[in-house]
């Protein structure tokens, strides 16, 4: 019960906006135009490594949702190439959680504010392992992002 109620209340805190909400993505990135479902898009394109300061600040606001931080394993994503607004970020952690069931592969999806290009702070929408991974990887998947994509 106690799942149930913290994904649900994790779901309807979100900071995370409609997927037509996110800002438009620089040219030649992968961001489809309003509408147009059909356009195919490459995951890759628009897209760039995070830097060690953009990963400290992702890790600092993950921090709280695990048992341990400091043994924490991170498996980082590319973000989107943007120079100023929020964008969603979706990526892996193998951690020690508050709740033993979620324990071990936890996927996680996240606000991360960018201010002159760069990663500047990070809001966590939903951080989940177990058998409730696939809740972090459908949310994620609305935003074109793959948690899989992490290496």
């Amino acid at each position: 019960m106690l799942t149930a109620t913290l994904l649900v209340a994790a779901c309807t805190a979100s900071p995370l906006g409609s997927p037509s909400a996110t800002p438009a993505a620089p040219a030649g990135s992968s961001q489809n135009a309003p509408g147009d479902e059909s356009a195919p898009s490459d995951k890759n394109v628009g897209q760039r490594e995070l830097t060690p300061a953009e990963k400290k600040i992702i890790v600092s606001a993950l921090a709280p949702s695990l048992k341990d931080p400091g043994s924490a394993k991170f498996r980082w994503a590319k973000i989107r190439n943007a120079t100023e607004g929020a964008v969603n970020y979706c990526g892996i952690v193998n951690a020690k959680s508050p709740y033993p069931a979620y324990s071990g592969q936890q996927a996680y999806i996240l606000e991360a504010t960018i201010s002159g290009g760069k990663v500047s702070a990070a809001v966590v929408g939903l951080i989940a392992g177990g058998k409730d991974i696939e809740i972090v990887r459908s949310m994620c998947k609305k935003y074109d992002l793959d948690p899989n994509d992490a290496t």
